[in-house]
């Protein structure tokens, strides 16, 4: 069983000037959040219909030590027999990759067409996933890639034991910044939901952020241990730092607020909404082969604690991604238009895919874990899988014909429409 430690609110700044700048730059988040969440509040209503926007299907990509990058299409379709809905995998690709083992893959949010991979070569490559094809490669880094993330459709972000990160311009590749200042391997980013800050973390023991509009750092602070993932939450008003078996929850101005002790081994978390009821959840994948499911209480002064378990795997759960997605239209009444399902790699060579529909919007703190079984998941016989990431498929609005052939000037335009906001 996990314990969380409630630890005294110990601000991490570590001089004068780099106090007044985290302040400065936790007033514009907290702003951005603030104005996030009014305009999610005043759009509530329309969000029931808004479903028609998700993806209709998906499409998983993962990497491996093997060199080997795996690509499947994801459906769901109504189960009448079972009164549900049945998710499938079918591959459509498997070939080797890379010269060296693939250690990140990210794909282009909204309905982009981009494919990331990054290497211990030193190298990414860049792939639209439409036309299932490699358009070139990036060799920017004198280092593995150890991360890559797009924050939006129009830029990629990457880290590399060279101990720099590199922004991108998704359409020309241009690198628009170019972030120094880690000490070693830079070994995880996130991207704040405003885009306009990153946090990062490396083997130097130093927690940096990173201001992305101007192209420097704004902040950092040594943490005292290695901090291997770094993510901020879905809202954007607090992010968490994981190291060994441990994860800090921060505030945004960067004050301690809890430790969590993990039973084992961590490997990679995710901070999810739920799909019934509200509230927000934290996902960690670890070496006990389960994807454990954290609740976060409104209250930040209260701890996390495990409410459910996602199962499955016989070996250590290496990494995990989610994406919202349209469900069928179904006769039955009150029946759900979307969900969000989760996907997860393990060194036990399976892809697992679950519904966190399972989740009941009642399983608070304080009752017995629940155990979610996948829905769906392929077996590559052996392949040691290192990354994970889930794209867009078809969106209802593709699907209905609305979304039409556009010439090459359209696709333009909205790319740079995109690049402004």
């Amino acid at each position: 069983m996990a314990t969380v430690t409630s630890t005294k609110r110990t601000k991490l700044a570590s001089s004068p000037k780099e106090k007044n700048e985290v302040q400065l730059v936790a007033h514009h988040l907290v702003s951005s959040t603030k104005g996030k969440q009014k305009a999610k509040q005043s759009m509530k209503l329309v969000s029931d219909t808004s479903h028609t926007s998700l993806p209709t299907s998906f499409k998983v990509i993962a990497g491996s030590y093997e060199k080997l990058l795996y690509g499947f299409d994801g459906s769901v379709s109504l189960d009448e027999t079972n009164d549900g809905y049945k998710f499938e995998l079918q591959p459509i690709f498997i070939f080797p990759a890379h010269a060296s083992c693939i250690k990140a893959v990210a794909a282009s949010p909204n309905g982009g067409k981009w494919l990331a991979t990054g290497s211990a070569d030193e190298v990414i490559k860049v792939w639209d996933l439409r036309r299932k094809k490699e358009i070139g490669g990036l060799m920017h880094h004198e280092g593995s890639i150890t991360q890559l993330q797009f924050p939006s459709r129009s830029h990629l972000l990457s880290a590399s034991e060279d101990g720099s990160l590199c922004l991108f311009h998704a359409r020309d590749w241009v690198v628009l910044r170019t972030l120094k200042g880690h000490k070693g391997r830079v070994n995880s980013t996130a991207v704040h939901p405003s885009n306009k800050v990153a946090l990062s973390v490396g083997k130097d023991n130093t927690l940096r952020m990173w201001d992305l509009m101007r192209g420097k750092g704004s902040a950092s602070t040594k943490l005292g241990k290695e901090g291997e993932v770094v993510r901020w939450s879905t809202t954007g008003s607090s992010f968490v730092v994981q190291s060994q078996n441990t994860i800090d929850v921060f505030t945004v101005d960067m004050i301690l607020r809890h430790t969590i002790t993990h039973p084992s081994r961590i490997h990679t978390i995710r901070f999810s909404n739920r799909v019934n009821g509200s509230g927000e959840l934290l996902l960690v994948g670890a070496e006990d082969k389960k994807l454990s499911i954290y609740d976060i209480p409104d209250d930040p002064e209260k701890m996390p604690t495990v409410i459910a378990e996602m199962i499955g795997h016989s070996n250590r759960v290496k990494a995990v991604e989610i994406l919202p997605l349209a469900l069928p239209q179904s006769t039955k009444a009150n029946a759900p238009l979307s969900t969000i399902i989760l996907c997860t790699v393990s060194s036990d060579g399976k892809i697992h895919v679950y519904d966190l529909a399972s989740l009941p919007a009642d399983q608070k703190a304080g009752t017995e874990a629940l155990q979610i079984s996948p829905v769906a998941e392929y077996d590559t016989k052996g392949t040691r899988l290192t990354c994970v990431t889930i794209a867009d498929g078809e969106a209802l609005e593709r699907v209905k014909g609305v979304n039409r052939k556009r010439k090459r000037g359209d696709e333009d335009s909205e790319q740079e429409d995109e690049d402004e906001g």
